[in-house]
């Protein structure tokens, strides 16, 4: 056991002022020494000072003043050097013990061991068997599973489940290609795994060919049916509106008799395409537009699975382009009216088919190429239409059309395609399809017009009474009358009716379902053209050209009245399908459109009436303008145009209105006085006496009693119109029996009773009234100072009334 001391770093003492430099020299080399210092510096200063010697003596020097203390330490260490070697000699019979009983271990060892070695070697060579075996059952078993993948492999070949098929390929050749233990199955495996897919991929290849094929047709007859929804639900909201017109129409006669009713839509699922399939591929679902795109997923998938996804895209964009392409063809042989159904429904079940692709198909087909496919189909339909319309040239064909079309639009729109361009087309055509309709409702017109035998229509059943009065509303009254009944219009109005209703119907069904919301204005401006340029102009030709008495012209004038009414209910027909409210239809309601016709209807009865009584006026010129005494019952021929008259009220009443009676009087009455004026104006009477007055004074009133008898028939205003009709007469017979025939000049007077004389006529009458004494020009003086008096007022009035003029 070594001890070890710690040095203590020895300083060298101080220095006498009497010590060397070699006493110093010696003491700070032993210090440097003592501490362990490098003496280098001190041999490098002997050497340069030519003195090494200095420095040995000084090592010496050291060296024996460290030799007791080099004896103390050898003297401790050799004690314990001895020390060490006593207790090594203690351990040798340890030692040799331990030695001998390691050796009885290794022999009982030996013993034990040799038998244990020898079973040892024979596990290992058993486990090399085990491993051997085992390593040949893996292979084995390895074999058996791909022997029996390869048949299920076989089995879904079998049964065209290609896609587990080539599930069943993937993983033999993922899980044994490189494990197989057999050379032989791994060259078939190579060999047969691409066979197995080409075979795949051109048997799902034919089927989505023959897919292609059938899509077509199926497209072509799921366009119609998808169509024929919308025909059905426009159907229905017709039927609604219809309902809500009737309410409405019920709410404004009495607003306490409205019936509410909760109407409950059925949902007939427009889009009929469900989204539910019984395995992966099925998404045609089971709606009413129920259609198969399982080959199609299927070609699909299995491309997918075989990694030509891209290629298969692409394959079938082109053969889609293709088909659209062969739809946009229009045969030439057969009219566009027979085939424009098939023309469109084919259109429209391709982009539904391709709609359902889209949301359905995992990217099959991007929304951009739809799109692309969209814009395609569009032009070419508006292309097609613009092409077709410009050679029609019937309305009623360009209106099948348009509906189609306009249908195919609501179809479309539901898919979320835009049809905003074939609506323009539609639009665009308005005009030239109205130009169509006005000239067949022309010929309509002048059709039914011709065939009218100018009669009252008998109608002897309700149903007649409701199809040719109550449809267009032209009942004066809502009480069912008996039946037979006559009515007061010939059977022409019904017709005329009949067309026009058909005409408002036609507009409105062309101007709706267009995109255009608010186009009652529009329907009721060519509903103006053809009332005033279409009826208008054929009724008044045929007033002009076929009127041939008074009692055909009394018919044509109570069809006009009529047929104002029957102008309201076409304007408020026409709001009604427009869905326009009737309170704005009335609001903005304009004059009676067929004026003209109505006039000259009115006219052409008022001028034969006059020739009726021109021939009764004729006994006028039987008139003893120089009579004695006057007659007290009036003229002759006044009784007959009194009778004339009366006789015509009585007929007339039972059709003309009750205005149109009036008016046709008035002007009537109106020529009567003209009648009576006129042969005091003309040549054929060259004097006349004061009785010859009086006596027309009674023929005046008798006619005047007419108009007041007319009162309870009209009205007591519109008898004093008729009265006011003889107001040049009885004026100018006024004047003639008036003491003071000057008052004539008094504005005033003249304002209040003589408004309807003209001067220069009552200066020529005048001048032919003479004195029944005076033969040529004899005066009232025989007569007294009255008849002078008269006399004189009435030359003053000659006289004064010349100087006026």
């Amino acid at each position: 056991m070594n001890t070890s001391k710690m040095r203590r770093k020895v300083v060298p003492a101080a220095v006498e002022n009497g010590d060397s430099a070699d006493k110093l020299d010696q003491l700070l080399l032993s210090a440097a020494i003592c501490n362990g210092e490098d003496v280098a510096p001190f041999v490098r200063k002997a050497f340069a000072s030519g003195k090494p010697e200095t420095v040995l003596v000084h090592l010496r020097h050291f060296a024996r003043s460290k030799e007791s203390e080099i004896e103390d330490v050898c003297r401790a260490h050799y004690e314990d050097f001895i020390t060490a070697v006593d207790d090594l000699r203690s351990l040798l019979s340890d030692v040799d013990s331990l030695k001998s009983s390691l050796s009885n271990s290794n022999s009982q060892l030996q013993s034990v061991a040799v038998p244990l070695l020898t079973t040892l070697d024979s596990f290992v060579e058993a486990r090399n068997k085990c491993k051997n075996i085992t390593l040949a059952i893996q292979s084995l078993r390895t074999c058996v599973q791909l022997v029996e993948l390869c048949g299920r492999a076989n089995g879904h070949l079998s049964e065209n489940n290609f896609y587990m098929a080539l599930k069943c390929v993937d993983s033999i050749e993922r899980e044994f290609m490189n494990k197989t233990p057999s050379t032989t199955l791994k060259r078939m495996l190579e060999k047969q795994i691409p066979e197995i897919r080409s075979h795949i991929e051109r048997k799902i290849n034919k089927e989505f060919g023959d897919w292609l094929v059938e899509i077509r047709v199926v497209s072509r007859n799921l366009g119609q049916l998808a169509i024929g929804q919308a025909s059905a639900s426009r159907q229905r909201e017709e039927e609604l509106r219809i309902k809500q017109r009737q309410a409405e129409e019920q709410s404004r006669l009495s607003l306490r008799d409205c019936v509410y009713a909760l109407e409950e839509e059925d949902d007939d699922g427009f889009n009929g395409i469900s989204d539910d399939g019984k395995d992966g591929y099925s998404n045609g679902g089971n709606g009413v537009l129920g259609f198969d795109l399982t080959p199609l997923y299927r070609a699909y998938h299995i491309n997918q699975t075989l990694g030509l996804e891209d290629r298969f895209k692409q394959y079938y964009f082109e053969n889609r382009k293709l088909q659209l392409t062969s739809d946009f063809q229009v045969s030439s042989m057969t009219p566009f009216l027979e085939s424009h159904q098939t023309f469109f429904a084919q259109i429209a079940g391709f982009f539904i088919v391709e709609d359902r692709v889209l949301r359905t198909g995992g990217g099959l087909v991007s929304k951009m190429e739809v799109e692309n496919l969209w814009d395609t189909a569009m032009s070419k339909m508006c292309s097609v239409l613009e092409d077709q319309f410009s050679r029609m040239q019937t309305a009623n064909h360009l209106l099948l059309i348009k509906d189609y079309v306009s249908l195919l639009g609501v179809t479309l729109r539901r898919y979320g395609y835009p049809v905003e361009a074939l609506l323009d087309v539609l639009s665009k055509h308005r005009d030239k399809y109205h130009e169509l309709l006005l000239s067949d409702c022309r010929k309509q017109i002048t059709e039914a017009l011709a065939a009218d035998k100018f009669e009252q229509m008998y109608m002897k059943k309700e149903y007649e009474y409701s199809m040719n009065v109550l449809s267009f509303q032209l009942q004066t009254s809502n009480i069912m009358p008996a039946f037979p009944y006559v009515a007061p219009f010939s059977c022409t109005v019904p017709d005329c009716c009949r067309i026009v209703r058909s005409f408002i119907e036609d507009s409105v069904s062309f101007m709706s379902h267009g995109g255009q919301l608010d186009f009652y204005d529009v329907v009721k401006k060519y509903l103006d053209r053809l009332l005033t340029e279409v009826l208008d102009g054929a009724l008044l030709k045929l007033i002009n050209t076929s009127i041939g008495g008074v009692t055909q012209a009394m018919q044509m004038a109570a069809n006009m009245a009529v047929f104002e009414r029957a102008c309201d209910f076409f304007f408020r027909h026409a709001a009604q399908l427009s869905g326009i409210p009737l309170r704005m239809a009335e609001r903005g309601r304009r004059v009676f459109p067929l004026t003209k016709a109505r006039d000259a209807a009115e006219e052409m009865l008022s001028g034969l009436l006059k020739q009726k009584v021109d021939g009764f006026l004729l006994l006028i010129e039987n008139v003893n303008w120089m009579a004695d005494d006057p007659p007290q019952s009036g003229n002759e021929y006044v009784h007959e145009v009194i009778i004339f008259l009366e006789t015509l009220v009585s007929t007339a009443q039972q059709i003309l209105p009750v205005q149109v009676l009036k008016r046709v009087l008035q002007d009537v009455l109106f020529h009567i006085s003209e009648m009576i004026v006129g042969p005091l104006l003309g040549e054929s009477v060259k004097r006349f006496n004061v009785n010859a007055v009086m006596g027309l004074d009674v023929d005046i009133r008798m006619l005047e009693s007419f108009a007041e008898n007319q009162a309870p028939l009209l009205s007591e205003a519109d008898a004093s119109q008729l009265k006011a009709a003889l107001a040049e007469s009885r004026q100018l017979v006024n004047l003639l029996l008036s003491n003071h025939p000057e008052n004539f000049l008094n504005p005033v007077i003249r304002e209040r009773s003589y408004n309807a004389l003209d001067y220069r006529k009552v200066v020529t009458i005048s001048e032919k009234m003479r004195d029944q004494s005076d033969r040529l020009f004899g005066s009232f003086g025989t007569r007294g100072s009255k008849q002078n008096t008269k006399k004189k007022s009435l030359d003053a009035l000659i006289k004064r009334l010349k100087d006026v003029n």
